[in-house]
This record gives C-alpha cells, sequence and structure tokens, in this order.
C-alpha cells in the first residue's frame, strides 16, 4: 500500500482512539472495607453498611461461629467457606456485613467484603484470579442464591466454581453463601417426582461443598420480641408486645427483620433514629 493510502487510514484510527473512553484504571483493593463485583471491574464501596454485631440478636449461635470464621479468615489461619441458609428476615445477610465489619475494627487492612452483583457468577474465576495476587483476606458474598428457572443453572455452576475447578482457589479467600430455601441441607427422602428430587440432590451437594452450614430459623413469639427489646432499649423506648404481634402478622411472618421495621417506626414517632 502506498504512503499515501495509509495517511487517511492512520487519521481515522488516531481519531477513534481519541474517541475511546480510556481504560477503567485498576482496582485498588486495599482502598475500602467492601466493594461490588460487577463482572467485568470492582466499585469500591467506601462505608459498610452493618448493623454493630451486638445489634443482632436471636442468632447467637451463628454470630459466634461466623465471627470466628471470618477472624481466622483475617489472621491466615485455615477456614471454611460458609452457607447461610433458612428463614428470611432472620439475619443473613446483615450477619456476614456485621460479622466483617467487626473483624475489620482490629484490622481494617485485614479482611475485606466482596458483594458479587446479581449474574457476575460466569466472571467469578477472573475475580479469583485478580485477588490471588493482593496481600488481604477476602470474603467473596452472594446474597440470595436462587432456585428458580434461572437459579439452577446458578447453583450448578456455583457448585463447581466451589470444588469441581482444576486450579486451586487461594486460602486467603472464602465465600459466605445466603439462601432462603430451607431444602438445601435437608435430607430426608419424599415421593416428589423424579425431577424434584434431582433439584434436591442439585442441592445437597451445593451445601456439601461449605465447611460451615449456618441454620437460621423462623422466630417463635419470645424471641421475635427479645429482638424487638434488643432493638428498642438502648433507646429507651416501651413498645407493646400485643401492638408489636399485631405489626408481625400485618406482614406475614416473625423476624428480626419484622422487629427492625417495628422499632424503626417505635424510633421514627419519638424522634429518634436507630
Amino acid at each position: 500500500m502506498a504512503g499515501g493510502d495509509r495517511e487517511p487510514l492512520e487519521r481515522i484510527a488516531a481519531a477513534l482512539e481519541r474517541l475511546a473512553p480510556p481504560p477503567p484504571p485498576p482496582t485498588d483493593w486495599h482502598a475500602a472495607p467492601a466493594y461490588r463485583w460487577e463482572g467485568e471491574r470492582a466499585r469500591a464501596v467506601l462505608v459498610l453498611d452493618a448493623l454493630p454485631l451486638e445489634a443482632l440478636h436471636g442468632i447467637d449461635t451463628q454470630k459466634v461461629a461466623l465471627r470466628n470464621l471470618c477472624a481466622r479468615l483475617a489472621s491466615g489461619a485455615a477456614a471454611h467457606d460458609v452457607l447461610l441458609w433458612g428463614a428470611r428476615g432472620m439475619g443473613k445477610s446483615a450477619l456476614v456485613r456485621a460479622c466483617v465489619a467487626d473483624v475489620q475494627r482490629g484490622d481494617p487492612a485485614a479482611l475485606a467484603l466482596v458483594q458479587l452483583a446479581p449474574g457476575t457468577l460466569p466472571s467469578f474465576p477472573a475475580l479469583i484470579a485478580e485477588l490471588a495476587s493482593q496481600n488481604r483476606a477476602f470474603m467473596l458474598f452472594i446474597d440470595d442464591l436462587g432456585f428458580g428457572a434461572d437459579g439452577r443453572a446458578e447453583m450448578l455452576a456455583l457448585r463447581s466454581l466451589l470444588d469441581g475447578g482444576i486450579a486451586p482457589r487461594p486460602a486467603h479467600i472464602r465465600l459466605a453463601v445466603t439462601a432462603n430455601r430451607r431444602g438445601i441441607v435437608e435430607r430426608e427422602d419424599t415421593s416428589a417426582a423424579i425431577h424434584e428430587r434431582d433439584e434436591r440432590d442439585d442441592a445437597l451437594a451445593l451445601a456439601d461443598r461449605f465447611g460451615l452450614t449456618l441454620g437460621f430459623h423462623p422466630a417463635d413469639k419470645d424471641t421475635y420480641l427479645a429482638i424487638l427489646k434488643g432493638y428498642t432499649a438502648p433507646l429507651g423506648l416501651a413498645f407493646d408486645p400485643e401492638e408489636a404481634m399485631a405489626f408481625a402478622i400485618q406482614r406475614g411472618n416473625r423476624s428480626g427483620r419484622t422487629a427492625l421495621q417495628f422499632a424503626t417506626e417505635l424510633a421514627g414517632r419519638a424522634g429518634k433514629t436507630l
């Protein structure tokens, strides 16, 4: 090609290069307490939204187990992947955030929480590769794992990524996964159809890949009221148990989330904040 013919092409290429947005800067994995992985890059979360660990009530056994696990991970000791399963609104996601934040109080640089946005499981290996060389522990957080039509494919993909790959996952990277479906760890046989048994077997195979599983069960009346008292007592707020129960009935469940919502209502009436 003659030199004169190349010049227009070079000018076009240079113009396109000027129009193209610059590549995003690499993620600083030591700059924030938490991150949100969006499939190709991470977005830093400068303030981790977490309740104080002592503000979570009715799940004392789960608190101790997960707090100890996060501390082990942050210290460089062997740690499990963890599955938090069971009743909605009983503090699964809140506990993950609270435990990481509590460990960060002692050493903010030791541990970070990385939440995977929905639909980003296919990019999981890329995230692991990016974090592998970092001198920091990471708890990867998959919240509310689905079990619907698309959820089964997601569940199978996660199962493979947890224990089915040929490349080892570094010891400073572990997963915390929450799921509402109680059947993910139930093992009793039923007379369900074949495909339903297959789905249950898939769920059990996934659960087996977690070294720590924590169950969260619906709150009875006394537990619900105790959780509510844990939110209201520090503010000097009194409540009518009958009104509290009516609030829960109106929302269809007794849970830590419902207790927090009612406490928020009481605090608002009194002109206070939680």
